[in-house]
C-alpha cells in the first residue's frame, strides 16, 4: 500500500506541474524590453550563412507571461531563420506560445542567408523584423543585414566526388588554376575593383602566367585558402595612395568572416606562397591580415621582389617568410606575428628602407626581425647571406629582444643596420649584437628607446615629434613620399610614417 500511496502522490505532483504554466501565466501586455532595437548582422556575401548573433528578451513584469506569437516579419519567405530559447520552432520563422517566467529573459539567436537579389538595389540591405504578439500589444525589432555581391572562386568537383586539386612542396592541397578564359568569370587572372572576390582553397597562377590586382581589388580567403604563384608565374600588385581612411586605393586581401568580431583575429587563411623559381614580382600598396603566413616567398628566381607600402597584420606565423630570396623594401609596416613579423631565412639579399617592424604578439618567444643562413632539411644546411641591408627603420616591440640572427660560418653572413632605432634589451658579449661598438654592421643605433606609435593595438604606426624616432634618418637612404603619399622632410623620420601631429 506504501508503494502505491507514493505513485499516488508522485502522480498529482507531475500533473500539478505539467499544468501550472496553464494556470499560472497570462497574456503578455506589450511591455517586453530587448537588449537592443535593432540587430545588425554585419555584411555577408551572397548566399553565405553569416554569423550567430542574439538578441535577449525581458519580462520585468512579475508574472508569469505567455507570448502568443513571436515570429519574422516576412513569414515563411524571410531568409533570416531564429532559435528561441533553443526552440526552432516553424522552420525557425514562427514561435506560439512562447511562455517567458516572472523577472526572467529569454535568448533568441538570429542567422541568415541571402543572394544579392534579395537586398534593397539602392543599398543593398536585406531587412526584416522579429514581431512580439500582434495587434495593440505588437512589438518589433529590426533586422539588418548588408548583402556584398562577390566573384567565387573554387575547386571543381570531380566526378567521383572529390575536389580538384594542385601541387604545392610536392603535396596535393584543394585548389585550382585561374583561367584567364573562364566562361563564367572570363579573365581569371586579372582582379578589379568592380566586386569582391571570395577564393576557397589555393588559387594558383600557372606557369609562364601573370596574376594582377588592380588598385582597391579586395580578396577574401575562407579558411585554408590561398594565392599561390607557381613556378615562372608573376605576381603584381598595382594598389595606390588612398584619398580616405576607406583605403579605396589600397589591395587587400584577408579572411572572408565579415563580422566584427573576426576583424584582428590570425590564422583565417593560409599565405601568399610565391614558389620556388616564380618571377617578376612587384607588390605596392598591399594590406594582408589575418593569415596564417602573410607572405611565404620561397627562392624565387635571382629577380629582385619590389614589395613597397605595404601592411601585414595579425599573422600566426609570420607576416614575411623569405627563403633565399632578393628582396627590396620600402615602407613596410608589420605588426603581430607569432614567430616573427619578418623572417629572412637560408640566406638571400634583402634591402628594407623606411620600414616599420613591430611585434606586439601576446607571448614574449617572437622577434620583430630575424636572419638566419641556415634551413634544416637543406643540401647544403647552410646558404650565403649576400646582405640584409636596414635604412632608416624601426624595429620594435613587446619582447625585450625583437632582433634576432641565427648565424653559420659555414656560409657568407653580410648585415648592416644604419640609423635604425633597435629594440634589444639584454646584455650580451655575443659579438654580433654590440650596437655600439661593432661599426661594419651598426651605425646610429638608437637603442631601445620608445618610438610613441600612435595606437599599436589598432596597428597605427604613425609617429609625432615626440618620438624617439623623429628627424633620426640619413638622408642619403630617404624615400621620399611615407606610406601614405605624404611628403618627407630632411631629415626624415625614421619608419614608414612621415611624423604628423595626433588627432584628438
Amino acid at each position: 500500500m506504501r508503494q502505491y500511496f507514493i505513485l499516488f502522490i508522485f502522480g498529482l505532483l507531475t500533473t500539478f506541474s505539467s499544468c501550472r504554466t496553464d494556470f499560472d501565466t497570462v497574456a503578455s501586455s506589450g511591455n517586453l524590453k530587448f537588449s537592443r532595437d535593432t540587430v545588425y548582422l554585419d555584411t555577408v556575401f551572397k548566399n553565405i550563412g553569416s554569423g550567430t548573433y542574439q538578441l535577449k528578451v525581458y519580462n520585468t513584469s512579475k508574472d508569469d507571461i505567455s507570448i502568443p506569437t513571436i515570429q519574422l516579419k516576412n513569414g515563411l519567405n524571410s531568409k533570416y531563420r531564429m532559435t528561441v530559447d533553443g526552440m526552432s520552432g516553424n522552420n525557425g520563422k514562427i514561435f506560439n506560445k512562447v511562455t517567458l517566467l516572472a523577472k526572467d529573459s529569454l535568448y533568441i539567436f538570429i542567422e541568415t542567408t541571402a543572394d544579392i537579389t534579395d537586398a534593397d538595389p539602392t543599398d543593398f540591405l536585406y531587412t526584416d523584423q522579429i514581431q512580439f504578439d500582434s495587434g495593440a500589444n505588437l512589438q518589433e525589432v529590426a533586422l539588418v543585414t548588408l548583402i556584398q555581391d562577390a566573384v567565387f572562386l573554387y575547386p571543381k568537383q570531380n566526378a567521383n566526388g572529390t575536389k580538384e586539386k594542385i601541387t604545392i612542396d610536392n603535396k596535393p592541397v584543394d585548389g585550382f588554376y585561374l583561367d584567364e578564359n573562364d566562361p563564367v568569370n572570363g579573365n581569371e587572372l586579372l582582379f578589379t575593383n568592380q566586386k569582391p572576390y571570395v577564393i576557397y582553397g589555393f588559387a594558383g597562377v600557372p606557369e609562364n602566367k601573370t596574376v594582377s590586382f588592380q588598385a582597391g581589388a579586395r580578396v577574401f580567403f575562407h579558411a585554408n585558402s590561398g594565392l599561390y604563384v607557381d613556378n615562372k608565374a608573376s605576381l603584381q600588385i598595382s594598389g595606390a595612395v588612398s584619398a580616405t581612411g576607406k583605403l579605396e586605393n589600397e589591395v587587400i586581401f584577408e579572411g572572408d568572416r565579415l563580422e566584427s568580431l573576426y576583424d584582428n583575429i590570425p590564422g583565417q587563411w593560409n599565405s601568399v606562397i610565391l614558389a620556388s623559381g616564380s618571377k617578376n614580382h612587384s607588390i605596392n600598396h598591399l594590406t594582408l591580415k589575418n593569415a596564417i603566413t602573410g607572405l611565404s616567398i620561397k627562392s624565387p628566381d635571382n629577380t629582385t621582389i619590389q614589395i613597397k607600402n605595404t601592411q601585414i597584420y595579425n599573422c600566426a606565423e609570420y607576416g614575411i617568410l623569405a627563403q633565399n630570396a632578393h628582396i627590396n623594401g620600402e615602407n613596410i609596416v608589420i605588426n603581430y606575428a607569432g614567430l616573427a613579423g619578418l623572417s629572412c631565412v637560408y640566406g638571400g639579399n634583402y634591402v628594407f628602407t623606411h620600414c616599420t617592424f613591430n611585434n606586439n604578439w601576446q607571448n614574449t618567444s617572437h622577434f620583430a626581425v630575424s636572419l638566419s643562413n641556415t634551413l634544416a632539411g637543406m643540401s647544403p644546411v647552410s646558404n650565403d647571406l649576400v646582405q640584409a641591408t636596414f635604412n632608416n627603420c624601426i624595429i620594435y616591440g613587446s619582447s625585450t629582444n625583437e632582433f634576432n640572427l641565427n648565424k653559420s660560418t659555414n656560409a657568407a653572413f653580410v648585415y648592416q643596420l644604419n640609423n635604425c632605432l633597435l629594440k634589444f634589451n639584454s646584455s650580451t658579449t655575443n659579438p654580433d649584437y654590440q650596437f655600439k661598438t661593432d661599426a661594419l654592421h651598426y651605425n646610429q643605433i638608437i637603442l631601445n628607446e620608445n618610438p610613441k606609435f600612435y595606437n599599436v593595438s589598432q596597428n597605427k604606426f604613425n609617429i609625432d615629434n615626440t618620438s624617439a624616432a623623429f628627424a633620426k634618418g640619413n638622408q642619403s637612404y630617404n624615400i621620399p613620399q611615407d606610406i601614405i603619399g605624404k611628403t618627407r622632410t630632411s631629415p626624415p623620420d625614421l619608419g614608414a610614417y612621415q611624423s604628423a601631429v595626433f588627432a584628438k
